[in-house]
């Protein structure tokens, strides 16, 4: 497991969000630590299980965190992502409800179609990234970050009884199911050999309802955060606890009993059954997160950062910057049009690899930032990063030092995407 933590360290893994501990024994404070319905799995294909999020997930198996990583790029890998939060929005106001907490417009989907949207505060700061999904079942599918589950459900909770107290028809569902990424180019090809759908009709960020290799009523999206072509499969209707209207007297979250282990491992198995597919953990997400120029919550982007300052003012929606009706709005919007002090940028450099915390500095020597997310480029084969400049250093071909171990080294700021992003779109 020392090989694990080091994997992890690697990659600059920071922060509470992101506190890995390695050990396959159990004590303490990490018997509370939760299991996907994959937990045995892991253990049996020899993945190095490691503290996340409040989670025991592998941070990589049996291969190295580099072959994973190019496996994923030249052929496709199994992620398993079970511990992200997932809920369901119900009632005829569930659109008013997730437009009161996200800066997107979630009105303009098409069935079965999703965004990614932010959570943001009136200070204009991210609480967090989320995927959000208009069901043909009529419900809203939303999908967030494991490390920010608690203070998510609390501040969906919070406006549901808000809205309820109005005489709102909403209601929030935990789904407690499980959730696996399949992701690289030749993803949809290994998947359809297990479906009767077909997976050219399933654009980017789009989901539909099947039967995965004999594994009934999954929820099939095509999305996943490698910037390759890939989905993601979770359980979709007809299992668990069906919700009911809540009110104001009711419970406000019922929790939807999970993909049985059984059917988890079925799918994971016949996924594996095809030689293009392999395990990959934590630490091949992060990198090739990093490649795609995606953000981490709580490294890259947190509660102190606005979308405009994190390059993430694309997701604002033309209706909700107009009206002016989301969290922060008063911050953000003048932000669009006027200037940021700080932006997110990307960076590239030779020699030792920058690191989270690395200060940036000016060709002149003086501070102007500091990296945020840095790792070398498996594909590359250069050292590649993401971090925060003083707006006026944030043009692409703008050379920059960066000061790692203590010594300065010239660095460039890069556009991102690192490597170029395969995400399947209708021709």
């Amino acid at each position: 497991m020392q090989r694990a933590a080091s994997a992890a360290a690697h990659l600059g893994f920071r922060g509470q969000a992101l506190s890995l501990v390695p050990g396959r024994g159990l004590s303490g404070t990490q018997d509370a630590l939760r299991r996907t319905p994959l937990y045995d799995f892991h253990l049996a294909h020899g993945g190095k299980l490691v503290a996340f999020a409040g989670w025991r997930l592998p941070v990589q198996y049996r291969d190295s965190h580099v072959h994973s990583h190019l496996h994923t790029r030249r052929h496709c890998s199994l992620f398993d992502v079970s511990h992200m939060l997932q809920t369901k929005i119900h009632g005829r106001d569930r659109v008013k409800l997730m437009e009161s907490l996200v800066v997107g417009d979630i009105a303009e989907l098409r069935p079965n179609q999703g965004t990614l949207s932010l959570f943001t505060n009136e200070a204009g700061g991210i609480l967090d990234d989320l995927i959000v999904t208009n069901t043909s079942e009529g419900h809203l599918y939303v999908v967030s970050n494991a490390g920010c589950r608690d203070k998510d459900l609390a501040l969906m909770q919070d406006k549901v009884r808000e809205l309820q107290s109005r005489g709102s028809d909403v209601g929030l569902e935990v789904v407690d199911n499980a959730l696996l990424a399949l992701q690289g180019p030749t993803a949809a090809r290994v998947l359809q050999a297990g479906v009767a759908d077909d997976l050219r009709k399933l654009p980017f960020m789009t989901s539909a309802v099947m039967e995965v290799f004999g594994v009934p009523s999954c929820r099939v999206t095509r999305c996943g955060y490698t910037g390759e072509d890939g989905v993601e499969v979770g359980q979709g209707v007809g299992a668990g606890q069906r919700w009911t209207r809540a009110n104001t007297h009711g419970p406000l979250v019922s929790t939807q009993i999970s993909v049985p282990v059984a059917g988890a491992v079925r799918l994971a198995t016949a996924l594996l059954g095809n030689p293009e597919v392999k395990l990959a953990g934590l630490a091949a997400r992060d990198s090739l997160r990093l490649e795609a120029g995606l953000c981490l919550y709580g490294s890259d982007i947190d509660e102190h950062t606005t979308p405009v300052e994190g390059s993430l003012g694309w997701t604002l929606g033309r209706r909700r910057r107009a009206a002016m009706d989301f969290p922060g709005a008063a911050v953000i919007v003048p932000q669009l049009q006027g200037k940021v002090q700080r932006r997110r940028v990307g960076l590239t450099c030779e020699g030792a690899p920058m690191r989270p915390h690395s200060p940036i500095l000016s060709a002149e020597g003086t501070v102007i930032g500091a990296v945020t997310s840095g790792c070398p480029s498996p594909c590359l084969k250069r050292n590649v990063a993401m971090g925060y400049v003083l707006s006026e250093y944030s043009r692409p071909g703008t050379p920059l030092l960066v000061q790692v171990r203590r010594q300065q080294q010239v660095a460039v700021v890069s556009k991102m995407p690192f490597v170029p992003t395969n995400y399947y779109t209708l021709k």
